[in-house]
Order: C-alpha cells, then sequence, then structure tokens
C-alpha cells in the first residue's frame, strides 16, 4: 500500500513538472521569440570571421533568438529541478537536452532533431570517448580485483586495523586527498579502495559518495600539480597561470573550508537533512547500495592485501607517467626536456588516463596470471563485466556532455560575460562574493568546472589591476565557485563518477550532499565579503574564524538537533 502510494506520488510530481516546463517553454517562446532570428554578434551577419565561416552561426548570419539571454540556462536549470523531483536522472536530461535543442533552433522540429543528435549526442560521444574508455578500463580492474579476492582480503585487513566507524571515513578522506592528480581518477580509485572497507562500518553509501566528491575537485583546485591546475594556467595570462594558481590556494575558501567541514562532522558523529536518513538506515544493514557486479563464483579465497594495492599502484604511477608523456615531459627538442609542472599544463587527461588505464591494464592481468589466482579466460570475462558496471556512469556523462553542449549553442558564456561586466562597475570591493556566486550558479547548471572558469578567468584578469591583492582574491573566488558549483551540480562529470565509484543512485547522492555543500558554501561566501575590507584581506585572518564560527553552526546545530529528538 505504502509503496503504490509513493508510485502515484511521484507520478504527480512528474506531470506537474511538465505541465510547468511546457508552460515555461510556452511563455519563452512566445515573449522572447517572436521577434524572429537575431543578427550574430560575432560575424553581424555576414557569416564571416577572419575569412572563415562563423562558428557561432555557421555561417548563417543569424542567431536564434535566445542566444546570450538568461535563457541561454534555462534547460539545465529544468534538467536539474526535474531530476530532484522525479528522482529519475535520464529522462531530466535528456528533457533538458531537447528543450536546448528546442530554444537553439527557435522552435523548428526538424532541425531540432537533427541538432541535438548531431550536435548533442554524437558530439558528447566524441568529446567524452577517452572518459568513457578510463571508466571501462576502471570497471574492468574492479572486477579483476573482487575475482582475485583483493577486495576481501583488504576488508579483512581493514576489519583489524580500522577499529572505528570516524576512522574508516578518516582513512578515505586522507586516500582521497593523497590522490590529488585528477578528479576522474581519484573518484573511481578511492570508491574501489574504500569501499569494502565503509561497508564493514556500516557507513551508507550516500555517506561514502559525499566524502569521495568531497575530495575530488576540492582537493584538485589545491594541487599545483593536478590536471585542474593545468587547466587553470592555460585560460590565465601567459606565464602566470601556475603563479596565480599557487598565490589563490589559501583563499581558496570552499575547498579548504570543505576539508574542515568533514573532519568536523566525523569529530562530532553529526548528520543531517537527508544524510542523517541514510546513515540511520545503514545502522539496520541498508547501506542504500546499487550493486552492479555480480559474481558467478566466490572470490578466489587465496586473495591477499597485494593484491588490491598493487593494481592501485601500478595505475597510479601508469596514470602519472601516461599524463606527462602526453605533454610533453618526454619530448627532447635541442636536448630541453619539458619540465614537470609545465607538462601537466600541456597534457590532455582524456587521452592520458585511458593511455595509463590501458598499460596499467595489461600488467595487472599479466600479475594475477602469474599469481595463478585469476585465469587468462577469468580475466576475459570481467571485461564485459567491467562495461556493464559502468553502463550507468556512461549513460549518465554522455547525457550531460550533450546538454553542456546544446546550452553552449545557446551563448551561456556570453550571456555570464556580460553579466560580470556590468557586476563590475562600483562593486570592486564585493566582486570576489558576486564572483563566487555567478561561478556557482554557471558550474551548477551547466555541471561543468572547467567551462565556468574557462569563461570568468579572463574577465576577472581584465576587471583587477595586475598584481593586486583583489586580483588573487578574485581568482580563488572563481575557482572556489567553481568547484562549489560542479560539487553540487547532479550534471557534473565528476558527481556522477561519485556516484560510480561509490556505487550508490545518483540522484541519492545528490540529494545527500547538497545540504552539506550548501552549508560551506554559505560560509565560504561569508568569507569572500570579508576579504572585501582591506584590513581583513588577509587569508589566515580569514580562514581560521570562519573555520571556527562553520564549526559552532554544527554544534549548535547538534544541540538542536538533539533537543527535537
Amino acid at each position: 500500500m505504502a509503496k503504490e502510494k509513493m508510485k502515484k506520488s511521484r507520478l504527480i510530481s512528474i506531470i506537474v513538472a511538465a505541465l510547468v516546463i511546457i508552460a515555461v517553454i510556452a511563455a519563452v517562446g512566445f515573449t522572447m521569440g517572436s521577434g524572429g532570428p537575431k543578427t550574430c554578434p560575432d560575424c553581424l551577419g555576414t557569416g564571416i570571421v577572419e575569412e572563415a565561416e562563423c562558428e557561432t552561426c555557421e555561417g548563417a548570419g543569424t542567431v536564434t533568438p535566445y542566444y546570450s539571454t538568461w535563457v541561454a540556462l534555462l534547460a539545465p536549470v529544468i534538467a536539474i529541478v526535474l531530476a530532484l523531483i522525479t528522482k529519475e536522472v535520464y529522462s531530466s536530461l535528456i528533457i533538458g537536452v531537447v528543450v536546448a535543442g528546442l530554444l537553439s533552433t527557435n522552435f523548428n522540429v526538424v532541425t531540432t532533431v537533427d541538432g541535438v543528435i548531431q550536435k548533442g549526442f554524437i558530439s558528447a560521444v566524441s568529446d567524452t570517448a577517452g572518459v568513457f574508455i578510463f571508466l571501462v578500463i576502471l570497471g574492468v580492474m574492479v572486477a579483476l580485483v573482487n575475482k582475485a579476492g583483493g577486495s576481501r582480503a583488504f576488508g579483512r585487513w581493514a576489519q583489524k586495523h580500522i577499529h572505528s566507524k570516524g576512522g574508516a571515513i578518516i582513512a578515505t578522506f586522507i586516500l582521497g586527498v593523497l590522490i590529488f592528480i585528477d578528479d576522474y581518477f581519484n573518484c573511481l580509485t578511492v570508491g574501489s579502495v574504500m569501499r569494502p572497507v565503509t561497508d564493514g562500518h556500516k557507513i551508507s553509501r550516500a555517506k561514502f559518495s559525499y566524502i569521495i566528491d568531497a575530495t575530488a575537485a576540492p582537493v584538485c583546485m589545491i594541487a599545483p600539480i593536478s590536471s585542474w591546475a593545468a587547466a587553470v594556467s592555460s585560460y590565465a595570462p601567459e606565464g602566470q597561470g601556475i603563479k596565480l594558481f599557487v598565490q589563490a590556494i589559501p583563499y581558496n575558501l570552499y575547498s579548504l573550508l570543505t576539508f574542515v567541514f568533514i573532519i568536523a562532522i566525523t569529530v562530532m558523529k553529526f548528520d543531517y537533512g537527508t544524510m542523517k536518513k541514510f546513515e540511520e538506515a545503514a545502522k539496520t544493514g541498508d547501506l542504500g547500495a546499487l550493486e552492479t557486479f555480480t559474481e558467478e563464483d566466490e572470490p578466489n579465497s587465496n586473495g591477499k592485501v597485494i593484491d588490491l594495492i598493487l593494481p592501485i599502484v601500478v595505475l597510479i604511477v601508469c596514470s602519472i607517467v601516461a599524463l606527462i608523456y602526453n605533454g610533453g615531459f618526454f619530448d627532447a627538442e635541442g636536448g630541453n626536456f619539458h619540465n614537470f609542472v609545465a607538462s601537466f599544463a600541456d597534457t590532455d587527461a582524456t587521452v592520458g588516463l585511458p593511455l595509463g588505464g590501458f598499460v596499467a591494464l595489461v600488467i595487472t592481468i599479466i600479475y594475477l596470471a602469474i599469481r595463478r589466482i585469476v585465469s587468462v579466460k577469468e580475466a576475459m570475462d570481467a571485461i564485459p563485466k567491467g562495461f556493464i558496471a559502468m553502463v550507468p556512469p556512461i549513460l549518465i556523462l554522455a547525457f550531460a556532455t550533450s546538454l553542456k553542449n546544446m546550452t553552449g549553442l545557446l551563448g551561456a558564456p556570453e550571456f555570464v560575460s556580460g553579466v560580470m561586466e556590468n557586476a563590475a562597475e562600483g562593486l570592486s570591493s564585493f566582486l570576489p562574493a558576486i564572483i563566487f556566486l555567478v561561478a556557482v550558479f554557471l558550474a551548477f547548471a551547466t555541471g561543468t568546472s572547467w567551462g565556468t572558469f574557462g569563461i570568468l578567468i579572463p574577465i576577472v584578469v581584465a576587471i583587477f589591476p595586475e598584481g593586486s591583492q583583489l586580483l588573487i582574491i578574485g581568482i580563488s573566488a572563481c575557482l572556489a565557485g567553481a568547484v562549489c558549483g560542479d560539487h553540487c551540480s547532479p550534471i557534473s562529470d565528476t558527481t556522477i563518477m561519485s556516484s560510480a565509484g561509490a556505487q550508490v543512485k545518483h540522484v541519492d547522492h545528490v540529494s545527500t550532499q547538497l545540504p552539506y555543500a550548501f552549508t560551506v558554501a554559505g560560509f565560504s561566501f561569508v568569507g569572500y565579503i570579508l576579504l572585501a575590507f582591506e584590513p581583513l584581506r588577509k587569508w589566515f585572518i580569514v580562514l581560521p574564524v570562519i573555520s571556527v564560527v562553520m564549526i559552532a553552526f554544527l554544534l549548535l546545530m547538534k544541540k538542536a538537533q538533539k533537543k527535537s529528538a
């Protein structure tokens, strides 16, 4: 009876949400699209830019009337709201893609279908093919390690050496901080290594996925040697990238406060919001797991801890070598090698990680075969199993990337640039707080932190005087906001990877971590307001103060929760 009521309630929610979407799109269509296409702002109607076909309008000379307006962000907002209401991700993302397609073609049904397929889905698969391969390789390695008995052996070891729930959370946190090279790699590696440990201490998969997500993008954003640092440096003025990134680290309030928050709630043994419900259920054995591996046979009883640790270490080493190889570290031109940091600035993680993952997979198969705990046939059987396990995150990532591509056709970056330039007039001191909010919203709506700071960093550099303290704080606010939005967004690739790493329902992960992420975001915003005042423009003043206030806030919440219980 209760299940029938839940299904009926969810159906009503879906119908209401669909009616609201239809009403919004109809209103937008009639009010803004009645004037027809408008002149392309890049080619001014000529269809040509620097003797080449204009990329914005594809030579047509006109763009949709919604181009570079607030409507450009409507589709992702609809997708996110739908996902949170209906608890169903696939249909929500597809609806978002279709809405963006309709707006980008001014409601021309034929060209919408063509655009959604070619510029949306096909382009998304092409853009993220390297990530798909890496996901499958990680899935295969997890299947191999499970079959070899490495995960079971590690679980037994962890039960002897990690004696508490708090210890398991802190161990997961530390491992997440140590794997700072790349967020994709971080999410999947921490997930596969620590899952047996957290399960053994009855930590819900929702809490586990939050810890993974909170130590993926945030730690990459404060690590000078990471794919994220390389991306940031590529958007900054030539020669200033790494320097600005390093100077901004102590002012990256969201990343640093996230670490303080995790340690605080762990020490306090405190949870709130929807996370508390999942943690209460976990005490009874209901971890909220989404098990995707189905083993016909029991794992090998001869498995040892080294059968888990060695493949992970090999994967880390191979991935780092592959990343710097792709960045040109081993290229010798005139006898000069690229230095280590420069190679990260030039690398492409979507190429380097699959390359390193493939080499690590081959080495792992050979190692397990030599150990005679996994036969070659069993190793080959793990390939389709690993692929099947990663189908959900691959689909979500493909749909989310499609939505990002279609949103780009509507000129979302141009719209945000205009908003930021207008905000710069007369608000220079408080701009870091404004930049943080804009970055949060843009990353949340588009699901991309790299795209967010790619849009905002050139604007921030242009707004503040070169070499000023406010420039460093503005850059840090941009990066912190991008990480925050990426951390919260249901359509973010890192959020999707965290769900995959923890093997939990994606919607469960998103809904449980939002209250936590918003709490840290609120205190980060207050911190950037304080940094607007010149006497407080020091990280070693603001960061400790905000940390203490946030911890005090959590203690008050815990006290209030006890009283209401």
